[in-house]
């Protein structure tokens, strides 16, 4: 336990210092405003909590994928621009949801990113220099992060990497083809889609102020499970508001510079660390880098703002998943565990579990278990 707390503070220091580094980084060239908080957070991102290594492939698929939304949104921010800005939002975000579609079963880890790169351009200015800086500062905040982390990086966890670098064999993929009729045929992707279309009109028509959130509390927490659907909703609301606390504080009293940059981030690691919310370490990072580090110092009228509209979006998401299609992981982990005819269960229980348990905490019910395997001939 003291070795995995000692790793991951060290993993603290190093966001801290990938994100002051990323920050200076993408000012020495020029860059500014959004495109910075950009190279920063993902500098900061791309650290690992365990500093195990990210696949090499995934670094030109993660440029080209984002790069490829982004022009998406630029292109028709541009060639519709006389449009209703809701209509290019809702048609921008179902083009989003169609790509997270198609995407083999190694890149769906990538769906959130691909849903959120498509719209940004939407929530400013579109245009091509926007595009070329926030991809700059992206290929600058991938390479300081993923360097810094290299660097840093424990002799017994290189050693253990190295020991450990076989593959299990990767199940056989499915066509694109393939990937895209199963996923029309799914009534949880039409869900998803309508309601990723509408949120932000949605946000719009209730007066939010910032209504971009209940389109990112749709596309990033609302899951096929009720239980899966809770978890993102729990660790996305603690992650937000914890991430407030470090900008709150360094920020407002040390102004905006590379060294209070990586106090933020590498404070509010340290901050998720020390109140063992590991699972909330993302959307922490990212509350203290986006929303901030792009726009000075904290105003008054951002902070709650920000949480409430939030939590429509968590609202949202919930209401959906509840009301349509709903699928309760708890259930179907039950009916299964019961299910001795199935020799093959183990696997989908051990996927179910923590959704189901997720499920039982909210209903106050006890926590689920895996059943005792039977021994052959018993």
């Amino acid at each position: 336990m003291a070795a995995d707390r000692s790793l991951e503070l060290r993993a603290a220091l190093v966001i801290g210092l990938a994100a002051a580094l990323s920050d200076a980084a993408c000012q020495g060239v020029g860059l500014s405003g959004d495109s910075v908080a950009y190279g920063a957070v993902i500098a900061a991102l791309v650290v690992r909590p365990d500093f195990s290594r990210w696949p090499l492939l995934i670094y030109p698929v993660l440029l080209a994928l984002v790069g490829l939304c982004l022009a998406i949104g630029v292109s028709l921010g541009l060639g519709l621009a006389d449009a209703p800005e809701l209509f290019v939002f809702g048609l921008v975000a179902a083009l989003m949801q169609l790509i997270g579609l198609v995407l083999p079963s190694k890149l769906r880890i990538l769906s959130g990113v691909v849903a959120i790169a498509g719209v940004l351009p939407l929530l400013g200015t579109p245009s091509w220099a926007s595009w070329r800086d926030q991809m700059l500062a992206l290929s600058l905040g991938l390479a300081i992060g993923t360097l810094l982390q290299v660097t840093f990086t424990p002799a017994a966890v290189q050693a253990q990497e190295e020991t450990s670098s076989s593959e299990a064999p990767a199940a056989p993929e499915l066509s694109v083809g393939a990937r895209l009729s199963r996923g029309l045929r799914s009534p949880f992707f039409w869900r998803k889609l309508i309601f990723a279309s509408l949120a932000y009109t949605i946000g719009v028509g209730v007066g939010a102020v910032t209504p971009k959130y209940l389109y990112f509390g749709v596309v990033l927490l609302l899951n096929d499970s009720i239980g899966a659907t809770l978890a993102r909703v729990r660790d996305r609301m603690v992650g937000v508001s914890l991430g407030v606390l470090m900008p709150l504080l360094v920020f407002n009293t040390l102004g905006l510079s590379d060294v209070s940059v990586g106090l933020v981030m590498g404070g509010t690691a340290a901050l998720v660390v020390a109140l063992n919310h590991q699972s909330t370490l993302r959307t922490a990072l990212i509350s203290s880098g986006v929303a901030f580090i792009g726009y000075g110092p904290l105003v008054a009228w951002y902070i709650p703002h920000r949480w409430i509209d939030y939590l429509m979006g968590c609202g949202l998401a919930l209401a959906v998943g509840l009301l349509l299609f709903p699928s309760s992981a708890l259930r179907r982990f039950n009916a299964l565990s019961n299910d001795v005819s199935q020799p093959d269960r183990w696997t989908e229980l051990q996927a179910l579990l923590p959704a189901a348990s997720e499920e039982a905490r909210w209903l106050g019910l006890p926590t689920p278990e895996l059943p005792t395997p039977q021994l052959p001939g018993a």
